[in-house]
């Protein structure tokens, strides 16, 4: 937290619940089984991202009254499972496509520089007693962090099944941080 203040017990509670999620995103993305398949990586990595954002956005549900941003994470948790499923369906045929270990080697750096970034925005985002303000301050560098993430698997031979899934993250997720970032100003929550 980079200021101080008294949190409410409904604050606690919900950052509480939001650390826990970030840190098994965490270790889900950094521990995950890295081959040499790119596509087999980014899928790897990118549904424990998704599986964080459907949880950040159940535990927003549990104490937001904003309607637009009961949309926003209701949209995420639908998209987001969908996208879930599309990767986990394409799976096991992305990662029989193969890439020479310097091409491997170059998109990880790039994804572990986009991991490192994110990982530390969402650990540092300035938390209030305006829940809202919180999970915005917190998912806007989640999506931006799957879309520079998506951005750079598409800059290599990838899977021709995975390309149009990277493609909707990428459009998902650039609508929403617009979403948010309008709300933020709306509701002032800058810091």
């Amino acid at each position: 937290m980079n200021r101080q203040c008294q949190l409410s017990i409904n604050t606690k509670n919900y950052l509480a619940r939001f650390y826990c999620i970030l840190d098994e995103m965490i270790q889900g993305m950094t521990g995950a089984c890295l081959t040499d398949s790119i596509s087999g990586n980014f899928i790897a990595q990118m549904i424990p991202h998704h599986m964080a954002a459907i949880e950040m956005s159940k535990n927003l549900l549990q104490y937001t009254t904003n309607v637009p941003l009961q949309e926003i994470a209701r949209g995420i948790i639908e998209e987001q499972t969908k996208s879930i499923e599309n990767m986990l369906r394409i799976r096991q045929c992305c990662q029989k496509q193969t890439d020479c270990p310097q091409a491997v080697c170059r998109y990880q750096n790039t994804v572990d520089q986009i991991l490192k970034t994110m990982f530390s925005r969402m650990n540092n985002a300035p938390a209030t007693n305006n829940i809202d303000c919180n999970f915005m301050r917190e998912m806007i560098p989640h999506h931006k962090g799957a879309i520079r993430m998506s951005r750079s698997a598409l800059e290599y031979d990838i899977c021709g099944e995975l390309a149009p899934i990277l493609e909707a993250i990428i459009a998902s997720q650039e609508k929403g941080v617009r979403q948010m970032e309008c709300l933020e100003k709306k509701l002032s929550c800058g810091c």
